[in-house]
C-alpha cells in the first residue's frame, strides 16, 4: 500500500496551477485485485478548472470533463460565432455528485489552522492535513472514544 499523498501548493496560489500534478499522483484503487489504475474516468471541477490547458490535459489522458463553462467564456465563444467552436460537453447529473468532495474539504477546514492556513512551512500544513486526515479516520471507525 502507497503512502498518502498530500499535494501542498502556495497559500496564495490558485488550485488550477497544481492539476497536473494531482493527475499524476492520482490512484484509482480497484475492486478486486491488482494494482490502483492511474487514470479516472471522469474529472468533475468548478468552473474555476474551465480552461483550455486543463481540458486539453484531461482529453490526452482519456478523461471526460465534467467541469461547467463560465460565464465569460460561453460569451466569448458565442461572440465568435460560428469560428467560436462547439460548446464543451457537459453531464449536470453526474456533476450534482461533486457535492461529496465538497464536504469533504469542510470536514478538514473544521479545523483552524487548515482553513486559514497560518503555517508559514508547506511540511507543517501538509502535517496538519496528515494528522486532520487521522482523526477524521478515527472517527469513522467509531470504536475509539
Amino acid at each position: 500500500m502507497r503512502p498518502l499523498v498530500v499535494i501542498v501548493a502556495p497559500g496564495q496560489g490558485g488550485d488550477a496551477p497544481m492539476f497536473p500534478y494531482l493527475l499524476t499522483a492520482l490512484e484509482v484503487p480497484r475492486h478486486g485485485p491488482g494494482r490502483p489504475r492511474s487514470t479516472p474516468v471522469r474529472a468533475l471541477g468548478d468552473k474555476a478548472y474551465s480552461s483550455k490547458a486543463i481540458r486539453k490535459l484531461l482529453r490526452s489522458r482519456g478523461i471526460q470533463a465534467v467541469i461547467p463553462e463560465p460565464a465569460d467564456q460561453i460569451g466569448h465563444r458565442k461572440r465568435r460565432g460560428s469560428k467560436g467552436g462547439r460548446p464543451p460537453a457537459f453531464d449536470k447529473e453526474i456533476y450534482k455528485r461533486r457535492n461529496v468532495v465538497e464536504r469533504s474539504f469542510n470536514t478538514f477546514k473544521q479545523w483552524r489552522g487548515i482553513a486559514t492556513r497560518y503555517d508559514k512551512l508547506a511540511i507543517t500544513y501538509r502535517g496538519g492535513a496528515v494528522l486532520r486526515a487521522i482523526t477524521i479516520w478515527l472517527k469513522a471507525l467509531g470504536d475509539t472514544p
